[in-house]
């Protein structure tokens, strides 16, 4: 080593990484928009609890996470919420952190499951990586067609859906003793 000063000449170049992406709160208003403007299967939920959107370093939006109570009667026990919506423009792990980070704030608010679900023809690594479970597999949605149902299609409705979950430990122990209990 020598006692000369370091010059700029002399350091090693920066091998600095790009800033990560933010994740923060958004308005409802602001979901809906960025999820029109980007995934035209969806159309906007009825309402939702909390909305998260993931930011790069210039403060624009690159995805969205919408998170409400559970569509399905049975699941809506006040413990449990539901990613209802879920768009990204494609970075890399965004999907993965918005739901990682969804998990996180719904837990934070009392929630002990939570769920959704993806069509079978969609790619769900994202889940997997953010520690997802799969349950079953739901067939498609009967009855769409009958002349006394007049609901308006969501864009899954003839497509079988994998139902994914995420629960806390509490919740595997109270479905467990649930389930030893003789009936």
């Amino acid at each position: 080593m020598t006692d000369q000063p370091e010059t700029a000449a002399h350091r090693r170049p920066s091998r600095r990484r790009p800033a990560r992406p933010r994740v923060r709160p958004i308005s409802y208003r602001q979901a809906c928009a960025y999820i029109s403007a980007h995934d035209q299967q969806l159309e906007r939920p009825q309402g939702h609890t909390f909305s998260l959107g993931l930011t790069n370093h210039a403060g624009n939006l690159i995805g969205v996470a919408m998170v409400g109570r559970p569509d399905a009667r049975h699941h809506d026990d006040g413990l449990t919420a539901e990613v209802t919506r879920l768009a990204t423009d494609g970075p890399r792990n965004a999907y993965s952190v918005l739901l990682a980070a969804a998990w996180r704030v719904a837990r934070r608010m009392g929630y002990r499951r939570m769920v959704t679900y993806t069509r079978t023809d969609k790619p769900a690594a994202g889940l997997r990586a953010a520690g997802w479970k799969v349950v079953t597999e739901t067939p498609p949605a009967r009855g769409r067609n009958r002349l006394s149902r007049h609901p308006a299609p969501r864009g899954t409705g003839d497509s079988t859906r994998t139902r994914w979950q995420i629960t806390t430990e509490d919740w595997r122990t109270r479905t467990e003793v649930a389930d030893r209990v003789p009936r």
